[in-house]
Parts: C-alpha cells; structure tokens; sequence
C-alpha cells in the first residue's frame, strides 16, 4: 500500500461543459468527490493523501471562475471537517501565503488546520496557490536567508526548508482527464514517485478508480536507482 498518495484533479471544466456548456459547475462536483476520496483512503490505511486544488497559473483564468473555485474549496473545508474528526483526519496546507488569497478561505483552511492539528490519523495536504517551481525558489531563499555557505547546500538541507517538511515523497501520483503530464506539481519530491494517467475526468473519479491506481502501483517493481540485484544502475547506463 502506497503511504503516500497525491492527486491531480485534472477535468472539472471539461465535464461541466459536456453537461451545460459552462466550466463552473464541475468544480463543485469535483470537491464532492475530494471528500469521498479522503475517507476512503483513510479506510485503505494510506497515510498522507494531497490534493492540488490550485495552482499559482490557474490565478489566469477567467476572474469569475477563480473566485467560484475559491468559494467552493472553502465550502467544502467546512463540510469536510465533521467526518474528518470522526476518522481522526489531520488538514494542512501548502503554497504561498499572499493577499490575493481571498480572506474567507484562508479563514477556512487556518480554522480546518487549527481544528485538526491533533489527529493522528492521515493527514490531508491541500495544494492551494500552489507552484512546484516557487516551493524550491521558497525553500533556497530561506537557506541563504540563514546564512548557509554554498559547499554545505545538499539535497537533505532544500527538503528541510520546503513548505512540510515532515511530508513523505508520493509513492503515488494520479492525474485524471487523459492529460500526462505534472504541471508544476511537487516537483522536488516527485523524483521517485510511480505516476498513473487515467482517461477518466475527475468529477468522474470514484474510489474503484482509486483502488485500479493503487493495484497498479502495486505491479510496478520500484527500482531507486538500481536493478533488482540492488547493484547501482550507474555502470547499465
């Protein structure tokens, strides 16, 4: 079983515009199926489950739909945190911290993060104003911020100074809506991470989509750099 599962939640607009030619609605069916994702990997025994909710590019689309997809993440954190208690779900947050966010949802996530910091169970990181690219610029700034010198920068030093640190590499990466690629998503701890592209948009996403993902991974014989003998690959290449 995969202790790390993240998602991209690829096709909200797309399946709304199938229906009702508009982009909005799906966003809204989108959180629904967040929420039934979260509970049943908590029932899986998954350990850390993160949701790229909203990355800093989507701040271009239209201004109508950026607002309706802050409203509706905030909504459903509120909705969230009931069952949340009840599995003993912890909720965090990772991305820049700036005055665009708009101030009823980071009431929202700074309440959920308040309420749940305690739970013990898994622990749901939602992305929101979220840049894999900005979390390493973030993370090197700090370093020579704290006057670190050049020879002792290493890899251990830039993933101690990212936005959760205690947070484990995904094992597992989901991108729905048929588009294969990773769009700026955790980039730093995504070097090892087994990705899984499925056809499937994300309001159609259900938990067996979840469970095909995990089987799959599952069949995947992780290497780490080296062949199944553990000898490094380095001499293969």
């Amino acid at each position: 079983m995969p202790r790390h599962v993240a998602c991209i939640p690829d096709g909200n607009g797309r399946w709304s515009q199938l229906r009702n030619g508009s982009r909005i609605g799906g966003h809204s069916q989108g959180a629904r199926v967040i929420h039934d994702l979260i509970i049943s990997a908590s029932d899986l025994g998954i350990e850390w489950f993160t949701i790229y909710a909203f990355s800093t590019e989507n701040w271009q689309r239209p201004e109508i739909e950026v607002r309706f997809i802050a409203s509706t993440i905030e909504r459903a954190i509120y909705r969230w945190l009931d069952d949340c208690s009840r599995h003993n779900i912890r909720i965090r947050w990772i991305g820049r911290a700036e005055m665009r966010i708009p101030r009823a949802l980071r009431r929202a996530i700074d309440y959920a993060t308040a309420t749940t910091k305690n739970n013990t169970g898994m622990t749901v990181t939602v992305a929101y104003n979220y840049s894999g690219r900005d979390e390493i610029v973030d993370a090197i700034r700090k370093i020579i911020e704290n006057g670190v010198d050049a020879a002792d920068l290493n890899s251990e030093l830039v993933s101690r100074h990212l936005y959760a640190p205690d947070m484990p590499d995904p094992d597992l990466v989901i991108r729905t809506s048929g588009e294969s690629r990773i769009s700026n998503f955790l980039l730093w701890q995504l070097a090892y991470s087994e990705l899984v592209f499925t056809p499937a948009l994300w309001p159609d996403f259900t938990v067996d989509h979840l469970v095909d993902a995990i089987q799959e991974y599952q069949r995947r014989d992780r290497k780490f750099g080296t062949v199944n003998d553990g000898k490094k690959l380095d001499s293969q290449r």
